[in-house]
């Protein structure tokens, strides 16, 4: 894998349509989905929900509905998301992953608890105005650019129910931006995912560190955001 790391992050012209040729080589699985790491999806759903929990505990969250962005085949909502949301819908560009996710997800479907499954990048994604308690994006940001992130950010604000949030769920560099061509992705540090918050007009209400995690991974970090 060729990274690179630089004190300021461009996108190349052919950003999003080189990380779409990428993902269109991934098998449609759960193994797919972790990069092979499939030892890493119980401690994920555990700190997730440890931290809707802590959210919910300090402050007014309603579990109405979720979306999922960045769904990949649904793993994320079937194991955590599905279980704290009365409904979720599912952002995800790749169609193949969205096709596994309607079998992935077919029970919760048929409880008419699986809403839309939206086919389109987060780069164009715009949400229904008023409809979420939260949305969730996971390992899904590093395929933004900084403006494209912060344009993304704005939108979703618009698509909160009151009281919602938007919780990020990334892997954070040590400092700046680590650079990966081969999937077209970018890892930021907290401090620049912090300053784009504060750029998109997001305040952080809580963090917290993913723990229990292989030796050698990015740290994980969660952050619950609230339009300022």
């Amino acid at each position: 894998m060729a990274n690179t790391t630089g004190k300021v992050f461009k996108g190349t012209s052919t950003w999003y349509e080189d990380a779409d040729k990428y993902w269109k080589t991934v098998p449609s699985s759960v193994d797919g989905m972790l990069g092979g790491l499939q030892v890493v999806h119980e401690p994920d759903v555990r700190d997730s929900s440890l931290f809707l929990t802590k959210l919910q505990s300090k402050h007014t969250l309603r579990k109405n509905y979720a979306c999922d962005c960045g769904a990949g085949i649904g793993r994320v909502s079937k194991h955590f998301l599905l279980r704290q949301f009365n409904k979720v819908d599912l952002v995800e560009q790749n169609g193949e992953f969205l096709q596994a996710a309607a079998v992935y997800l077919q029970s919760e479907q048929s409880e008419g608890r699986v809403g839309d499954m939206f086919d389109v990048g987060l780069q164009t994604f715009t949400p229904m105005q008023a409809r979420y308690d939260v949305i969730w994006c996971q390992w899904v940001l590093s395929h933004l650019t900084d403006d494209d992130l912060v344009a993304f950010f704005k939108r979703c604000t618009t698509g909160l129910a009151p009281g919602g949030f938007i919780c990020v769920k990334e892997n954070v560099a040590g400092s700046s931006y680590v650079v990966d061509s081969e999937d077209s992705s970018v890892t930021r540090s907290a401090t620049v995912f912090e300053s784009l918050f504060q750029k998109s007009g997001l305040s952080v209400i809580e963090k917290q560190t993913q723990t229990d995690f292989p030796d050698g991974l990015f740290e994980v970090k969660m952050w619950a955001l609230q339009p300022k």
